[in-house]
């Protein structure tokens, strides 16, 4: 986390917030950031050594995070992951929708079964996650779910249709969540990053190429973060949010 005094939120203080992909990338940079303003977090991911690794790092937190892992493409081990988190930091009412893979793929290379895999891992579990924390909201009074998408499909970036589709979906899921469960209070926005840098991106696919894209694209000539992304997602989790739904929020540097 920044040492830079960024915003405190007093709303977030003790609230349960459930973020999935944790133990990673944005994901990491969410559980330290949402634990650093003394909510009780809980994240799901499939990568146990990462997580135990930020759970030791954030050991001493006010409320130290707790992790459950699951393949989240299994929706039934999604909801036991989901149920042993409730169990540990109580009523959930914030969601972060974070997990997902921009793995690159040929439009030719694409198969019946890998289309409905990528689906799975890059829309169909933010549903359900939803769907289940949302009863806690119901009761809570009112809840806060941030579903993240993706600036790619914006931008036209081929070279990985069935992401870009799934993520151009998110913010079809995002609005008409928001509109069922406005009357509970629950607030539904889309989260849209550009291109971040992540140990991961940086690793797999960032050459001069890309760098080159970035400098063209990006209105902001520095590099996008992930503590960028998770300052929008602290200020949408928030109360300071109240009256924010249904709504994209773009963080991309100014590229889109």
């Amino acid at each position: 986390m920044s040492s830079t005094p960024f915003a405190r939120y007093p709303s977030l203080v003790d609230r349960g917030v459930l973020i999935t992909g944790g133990a990673t990338g944005i994901g990491a940079t969410l559980v330290d950031e949402f634990s650093a303003q003394g909510a009780r977090v809980g994240f799901i991911d499939i990568d146990r050594d990462s997580a135990a690794a930020l759970v030791a790092k954030l050991a001493g937190a006010k409320h130290p995070p707790f992790f459950a892992a699951a393949d989240l493409t299994d929706i039934a081990a999604l909801d036991a992951a989901i149920a042993a988190v409730r169990d540990r930091i109580g009523a959930i009412t914030v969601l972060i929708n974070n997990a997902a893979n921009d793995q690159r793929h040929a439009i030719d290379t694409v198969t019946p079964a890998s289309w409905d895999a990528t689906v799975a891992v890059n829309l169909k579990h933010q549903f359900f996650a939803a769907r289940n924390v949302a009863a806690d909201m119901k009761t809570a009074g009112g809840g806060s779910i941030v579903n993240l998408g993706s600036a790619s499909w914006m931008l036209k970036h081929g070279g990985m249709p069935v992401y870009t589709t799934s993520k151009a979906a998110v913010q079809g899921l995002t609005r008409s969540l928001a509109r069922d469960w406005g009357p509970f209070n629950i607030r539904v926005n889309t989260l849209v990053p550009g291109w971040v840098m992540t140990e991961k991106q940086v690793r797999l696919w960032l050459d001069d190429k890309g760098r080159a894209e970035i400098a063209r694209g990006q209105c902001l000539a520095a590099p996008l973060l992930p503590e960028h992304i998770a300052r929008m997602a602290l200020f949408l989790a928030a109360d300071d949010s109240a009256m924010c739904t249904a709504q994209d929020f773009i963080v991309d540097g100014g590229w889109t």
